[in-house]
């Protein structure tokens, strides 16, 4: 009897074929997760201080408006991170 992993795994390869990545496409791939990774790391420390220190000021409407910018932020970076990463996926 198959796990429901191996059953999804299996649905997966059927949907879309398992790509052999070149060294070069790895390595690629490898320093593009490496860079965004820090982007990331990066807002967060800067506006997570920020959230942190208007908390501590008792600015709690300010907050919220920089917790959402930080949201944001994120969701775009990882929305370029993944395009980057499927452009060299693709050889670009």
């Amino acid at each position: 009897m198959k796990t429901a992993y191996e059953l999804a795994m299996e649905r997966l390869a059927t949907k879309e074929p398992v790509r052999n990545l070149t060294e070069a496409q790895k390595k690629a791939l490898a320093e593009i997760d490496s860079t965004y990774r820090a982007k990331i790391a990066e807002r967060e420390t800067f506006l997570g201080t920020k959230i942190a220190a208007v908390r501590a000021t008792g600015g709690g409407e300010e907050a919220e408006v920089l917790q959402e910018e930080l949201a944001r932020d994120l969701r775009g970076i990882r929305d370029e991170w993944d395009q980057k990463k499927e452009k060299a996926r693709n050889g670009g």
